[in-house]
Parts: structure tokens; C-alpha cells; sequence
């Protein structure tokens, strides 16, 4: 690193109940003073990362990001390449401290080759889930169940809006109040049902 530059440190818990003393008795280790170590401790359902987003408008060219292990830095491989690509873009550097393989993208040799792999990895298991996705589709299909979200309400509860409105003449209020069906749904349910009508004439 020139003299300019910085090793900042991130750590991340991704649960309540995990703990961000031994990430960032790491990073200490290795010589990053506290005010230069940014953290996320995830609470409830939450997942905004205002320590990351800190940490990217600090960092400057020639800066190396120190974490734990590369999954620190994101919620998903994909995610995490994305990232590295930006910031080798504005040539900020990733060193990661524990992984099987450490990686260190300043490092033009191994650390290259194995975010490429990392790459490679991630397309792989894009392309399986999505053909695992498509095979299950396949067999739902083949056994005759629907494919998509089930629907909120039952063609029974749907059947009987209709008999309320053609029938007894109430409208959607009223209909939705008996039924417990939405307006906005109920609107969709019967126009649906008027138009498969229409087709089957």
C-alpha cells in the first residue's frame, strides 16, 4: 500500500445472536485501530447495512477493506461479487482474513484467480436453481397442480361474491364486508370470472 492509503475494517452479524467481538478482535490484529473498523449488527428484520454504506464513502483508491470472511460483506455470493467489481472499479482493494482460501484482490496473481472462481461458482448455482426451479414446474404441471402463488380466497368465496352481486344486487361493499374479501381483489375475482364467462360463450 502506498503511505496514503488505509486498511479499513468491516465486520457484520447477520442474526441477533450472533457476536461481532471475534471479527473485530481480528481486525484489530491486524493493526486497524477502531475508528477505521465499521460495523452492521443486524436487529429484528432489518437490512440496511449503514456501517457498509459508511465504510464505501470513506474508503479512497489505494484503500484495502479488511474482513472476517468474504460473507461478511454481503447476503449472498452474488451480491458480494457485485461489490468487488464496483470497488476494484475505483480501485479499492478486499482482503478477507479467514476463509478456506484467503483472498486479496491487490494481489494480481491467486487473489484474481479466485475471485474469478467465485464467479464461476456463482453462475453455476444461478443456472442449477434455476433449472431446479424449472424441473419442479415440470412435475407440478405433469401431475396437474397449478404452478404460482395459491390464491387468497377460494373459487367457493368467489363463487358466492358473485352470487351476491348478480343475485342479491350488493355492491363491492357490501360484499367485500360478508365475504372478507378486499375490494381491490374482489374487483379482479369477478371481472376475471365475467371474462372466462364471455370466452366460454
Amino acid at each position: 500500500m502506498s503511505p496514503q492509503s488505509q486498511q479499513l475494517g468491516y465486520a457484520r452479524v447477520s442474526t441477533v445472536k450472533q457476536n461481532l467481538d471475534r471479527q473485530i478482535d481480528a481486525l484489530e490484529k491486524e493493526g486497524i485501530p477502531t475508528e477505521r473498523i465499521y460495523v452492521d449488527k443486524k436487529t429484528g428484520k432489518t437490512i440496511e447495512r449503514e456501517g457498509l454504506d459508511a465504510l464505501l464513502g470513506y474508503a479512497r483508491p489505494g484503500d484495502t477493506i479488511v474482513v472476517y470472511t468474504l460473507d461478511r460483506l454481503g447476503r449472498n455470493l452474488r451480491e458480494v461479487l457485485n461489490l468487488i467489481h464496483d470497488l476494484n472499479d475505483k480501485s479499492i482493494n478486499i482482503r478477507t482474513l479467514h476463509d478456506p482460501l484467503p483472498i486479496n484482490t491487490s494481489d494480481e496473481g491467486m487473489g484474481r484467480i479466485t475471485v474469478l472462481l467465485l464467479g464461476v461458482f456463482a453462475e453455476m448455482e444461478r443456472t442449477f436453481n434455476a433449472e431446479r426451479v424449472a424441473h419442479a414446474r415440470r412435475v407440478l404441471e405433469a401431475k396437474g397442480g397449478k404452478v404460482g402463488r395459491p390464491k387468497a380466497h377460494s373459487d367457493h368465496s368467489v363463487d358466492y361474491a358473485r352470487r351476491l352481486r348478480d343475485d342479491d344486487g350488493l355492491s363491492l361493499s357490501e360484499i367485500s364486508k360478508r365475504t372478507g374479501i378486499p375490494k381491490s381483489s374482489l374487483s379482479r375475482y369477478l371481472n376475471q370470472n365475467d371474462n372466462n364467462d364471455q370466452a366460454a360463450a
